[in-house]
């Protein structure tokens, strides 16, 4: 007679349920285990708590069967160490008739359930058959997450919350039509991945894509690396070479961290871009190039303009199309899925067969305030899935920074005082600059105010703090 589905089912978890049994007598575990082994579950029998942890440590169980006098060794101990190895496991502790204080706390302190000799086994066949069709859920839910992962990928950017999919649409639009765009966000907020998405999304996708990190070099240097040099242009020049605009004629040239250009430099990319042709350095003859150009920066580049440090013609041709990407606590709803992602790469670089987070691990990422964005979280993920023992990556896993609680930025304590509403302003809008690195733009979408607001604001406090007396 065939099975039904749901038989089918069980008989499934219960093959995955693998079970190891501790007992302080090796024949109290052996019998115990074999009872388990007759409902189909795979059961490992032991003495040795040492024994035991071990196989924990190397991920051969997710369910422990523990006897509460081990000897040497108490079955809460044996909780707390199975915990610290592998948050993951789920411990089941097995006692004579106690206190009902004593299975109170034995739950308090992470166990499953605490069950009381002698062995009420419908009990404990329940108690496994919820945990198999707990198992069979988070499997399933795995399954849907890698699927779902497949589709919220976009040219290796990952997330579905309402601000990574306004750039990802955006992206879209103007994908084919662009010559010049301007990629603003955060450091490690993904910009160079948003120009690789332009790029792929453009008709010379299958031409080349070329990178520069326009703060990285020197004037000389970036000339030589943007236009090309001829043999015997300056020291060093031992052969000519072309330089990046020629390696990508007709495809995409990005320029990373173009705020951090001179304006000497400005003004030769501004005549590439108006006039479509570069003379390497050291020759006279003008070379006719045809390429898209993306320029990315973490500067408010408005800002730059009326400090005089980034020309304002260059600015208006290159921010004719612009895409801004957040900050990662802008969209802190794709951590989960940015974790997963990072997880499912470092897994087989490394490879380890890190499942996911804890609960408390995935509290504390949801709490920090991610100045490194992106890039900081996966640097945290990598160096965690590197480190981690168990299946399941905890707080022990992460920097130690990350393993400090994080005081709130306007916690009352000892040190509080009453101070005039405008010391508050000015200690608010200090904290706010500060969290966004500086970015007059990001500080006054936060605060809600416009950006010639801030502007009068920090120019107000300038000139007073110009009239105040100097101290001699």
């Amino acid at each position: 007679m065939p099975l039904l589905a749901e038989d089918r089912a069980i008989l499934t978890a219960r093959r995955t349920l693998s079970i190891c049994v501790v007992a302080a007598e090796i024949a109290a575990a052996e019998s115990i285990g074999e009872n388990l082994e007759r409902l189909g579950y795979p059961v490992f029998a032991t003495q040795s708590p040492a024994q035991a942890l071990e196989r924990i440590r190397d991920g051969q169980h997710r369910v422990a069967l523990v006897e509460m006098n081990l000897g040497e060794t108490s079955g809460m101990e044996f909780l707390e160490r199975a915990l610290e190895i592998d948050p993951g496991v789920y411990v089941i502790l097995m006692g004579a008739a106690s206190p009902l204080e004593l299975a109170v706390d034995a739950i308090k302190r992470g166990a499953y359930d605490f069950l009381e000799y002698p062995v009420n086994w419908a009990h404990l066949e329940r108690t496994l058959e919820r945990l198999g069709e707990e198992f069979g859920r988070r499997a399933h839910i795995r399954d849907l997450e890698d699927r779902l992962l497949s589709h919220l990928e976009f040219h290796g950017i990952v997330g579905r919350s309402p601000a990574i999919i306004e750039v990802f649409e955006r992206v879209q639009k103007i994908a084919r039509h662009f010559t010049n765009v301007l990629v603003v966000g955060p450091t490690g907020s993904g910009k160079e991945l948003v120009a690789w998405a332009l790029h792929k999304l453009s008709p010379v996708a299958s031409q080349r894509f070329a990178v520069c990190n326009c703060s990285a070099l020197v004037d000389t240097l970036l000339e030589s690396q943007l236009f090309g040099h001829v043999r015997g242009a300056f020291t060093g020049a031992t052969d000519t070479r072309p330089g990046l605009f020629e390696y990508a004629n007709g495809g995409t040239v990005f320029l990373d961290e173009i705020g951090e250009m001179s304006l000497g430099m400005q003004s030769k990319l501004l005549r590439v871009i108006e006039n479509r042709e570069i003379q390497r350095v050291g020759s006279p003859e003008v070379r006719k190039v045809d390429v898209r150009l993306v320029a990315a920066t973490n500067r408010d580049l408005r800002a730059e303009v009326m400090a005089g440090r980034f020309r304002e013609d260059l600015f208006y041709r290159l921010s004719t199309l612009e895409v801004r990407v957040p900050s990662l606590v802008e969209r802190i709803e794709d951590i989960p899925l940015l974790v997963q992602f990072f997880l499912k790469k470092y897994n087989q670089a490394y490879g380890k067969n890190v499942r996911g987070l804890t609960r408390r691990a995935q509290a504390v990422l949801l709490r920090y305030h991610w100045p490194g964005n992106v890039r900081e979280l996966e640097n945290v993920v990598s160096s965690a899935c590197l480190t981690a023992e168990s299946s399941f990556m905890d707080i022990a896993d992460l920097p130690p920074h990350l393993q400090k609680p994080h005081p709130a930025a306007l916690d009352l304590d000892d040190t509080w005082r009453p101070v005039p509403i405008e010391e508050v302003k000015r200690q608010h809008i200090s904290r706010v600059l500060e969290f966004c690195a500086g970015n007059r733009v990001r500080a006054a979408q936060i605060l809600g105010i416009g950006r010639t607001s801030l502007y009068r604001y920090f120019k107000r406090e300038a000139r007073l703090k110009a009239k105040q007396p100097k101290s001699a």
